[in-house]
């Protein structure tokens, strides 16, 4: 900690908190509340860099993006009301997903918070507004709270389930000098491994004939934990959009969503590992023959449906880690489902080759990408088709907006990304609909020499909305429409590639010669219609006739 006597501004107090907790980025967009927040930002240089987007919500969902490609708490900056309101977008998508967004929100001066006097961006209780959308919201209110509200807050992101935080300051109390602190990194609180749990979890799955293993975002990173026990178990181990990556999907026991569906219906024994596992329970349904066993860090996770089998309130690494021992001191030989894995993955195979264009174009962006390069999809037809079926090395290569499915994040997430991995590709997957919501934040790229590739693909609509009122409401289309511009003609007037392909070939070629090229680029894709793959995401109660009952509060 820097030493409590030397006298500080508010936001120097700040800065140089973030640089003493090895944060070297603050993603934003200024504006007059933050004035002195952006000076000290300025004498900070170059140790801190400031990448400005054009609109609060590219701000936050560049924090965001970076977070989720790091696992590392990424700051953003905007202005109080409209500024906090227009990047809350992403604060909510960034709680759903458990990602450690810090948010510096400023606010109108001190005296007249709360009062309704009418000043510039006044938002009556953004405080409390934050709250709901974030693990913790607080105020700094003087030069020696910056540093320690800071480093709390910090912690706070990272600790128990990840998450977003909020700080807010007063635009005159920025400025304000003072005695101030800069405390480095506080401990991660964890909950403590609880060994006898472990050994309850190990005696059902050593007994199970049909383990199943559901991986969410919370074990991306237990990887190496999770692939020794679904060996050991012989388990089939099923993701879905925060999951993918959580063992490689070219692994003999990584499978799809779709194909979980069918082993759920027949499994005795389901290990779920740092997800909701919300459809499974709520729409693929639970039944008394089915044992589940849950690894979740947040303590009111495992009984949110019913009260699971086993229980383990633990950070995924270690849990698996202990599991992976008990078991194998068990003998269990990993024998698990045998031939039904192979005949799934052939029935799964089948059905997917039927998903063309989609298929084909995402094996396209597939063999352009290295494979290491970062997988950004947005709410698209692609999308959708990617979640069950792109490929992924490793994890934190494949970003999904999770269980918010928020259409247009994609775009400025990508670019967050971009900036906290320079040495990466990174492609933003889109449709015409989503790229629009942040299309000037080429602009950005530009500007910050951010080189993502945006494949736009454009079928003049939100595709979803319309084949929804074709389908369910005898094609009375409504506000599904949509007029664009010349994708290509558009990137080409910020200077930077436009490609238009209409086959997967091409689209191969132009992303190819866009990685090489090393700079940001547009590459617009024209398409039609597309079979709809809800037939494989959206399925059916496989156990149970009821709904699940939730557990009698305390």
């Amino acid at each position: 900690m820097r030493d409590p006597s030397r006298r500080l501004s508010t936001a120097e107090a700040a800065i140089e908190t973030l640089l003493a907790h090895g944060i070297d980025t603050l993603y934003a967009l200024p504006g007059v509340h933050n004035d002195p927040l952006f000076d000290a930002a300025h004498a900070a240089q170059p140790r801190l860099r400031v990448l400005h987007a054009r609109h609060e919500q590219t701000a936050a969902y560049m924090a965001l993006g970076a977070a989720l490609a790091t696992g590392r708490p990424q700051p953003y900056c905007v202005v109080p009301g409209p500024g906090v309101l227009n990047s809350s977008a992403a604060l909510l998508t960034a709680y759903g997903m458990g990602a450690p967004v810090v948010a510096l929100a400023g606010q109108i001066p001190s005296f007249a918070i709360d009062r309704g006097h009418g000043h510039l961006h006044e938002l009556s209780d953004q405080l409390g507004l934050l709250r709901h959308i974030t693990k913790r919201a607080e105020r700094i209110e003087a030069p020696h709270e910056a540093g320690p509200k800071l480093a709390e807050a910090i912690r706070a992101s990272v600790s128990g389930r990840p998450g977003p935080v909020a700080l807010e300051c007063a635009i005159d109390v920025w400025g304000r000098r003072g005695p101030a602190a800069t405390p480095g990194p506080l401990p991660r609180e964890v909950p403590p491994l609880d060994p006898e749990a472990v050994e309850r979890a190990a005696d059902i799955l050593a007994k199970a004939e049909r383990p199943l293993i559901l991986a969410g975002g919370g074990a991306l990173d237990a990887a190496p934990a999770l692939a020794r026990v679904a060996e050991l178990l012989g388990a089939p181990v099923a993701t879905f959009r925060r999951g993918r990556g959580a063992v490689p999907t070219t692994h003999p026991l990584a499978v799809s969503f779709t194909e979980g569906h069918r082993f759920w219906a027949e499994a005795d024994v389901v290990l779920a590992v740092g997800t909701r596992a919300y459809i499974q329970q709520s729409v693929w349904g639970l039944d008394h023959r089915l044992k589940l066993i849950r690894i979740d860090i947040d303590p009111a996770e495992p009984d949110r449906f019913r009260h699971a089998s086993c229980a383990i309130v633990a950070d995924a690494r270690p849990a698996l880690e202990a599991l992976a021992e008990a078991i194998e001191a068990r003998g269990r030989e990993g024998t698990g489902w045998g031939a039904a894995l192979d005949a799934n993955r052939a029935w799964f195979a089948e059905k997917l080759e039927a998903m063309q264009p989609q298929l084909g174009f995402m094996r396209a962006i597939r063999a352009a990408l290295p494979e290491d390069g970062i997988y950004v999809e947005d709410v698209t037809q692609i999308g959708f088709i990617s979640r069950l079926a792109w490929p992924v090395a490793q994890p934190r290569l494949y970003l999904s907006p999770g269980h918010q499915d928020n259409l247009g994040w994609a775009y400025g997430a990508a670019l967050g990304a971009q900036a906290a991995m320079p040495g990466r590709k990174v492609v933003a997957v889109c449709g015409d609909g989503g790229f629009m919501y942040q299309a000037q934040e080429l602009a950005t790229a530009m500007h910050h020499k951010l080189p993502v590739v945006a494949v736009v693909f454009d079928d003049g609509a939100f595709g979803n909305v319309r084949r929804i009122q074709e389908e369910r409401f005898g094609s009375r289309l409504i506000a599904s429409d949509l007029t664009n511009p010349d994708f290509v003609a558009f990137a080409l007037s910020f200077g930077a590639g436009g490609y238009r392909a209409e086959t997967p070939e091409a689209l191969e070629a132009a992303l190819r010669e866009a990685f090489a090229r090393d700079e940001p680029a547009i590459v617009q894709v024209p398409v039609g219609a597309m079979p709809s793959p809800w037939g494989l995401i959206a399925l059916p109660r496989v156990r149970g006739r009821e709904e699940p009952k939730r557990p009698a509060l305390p």
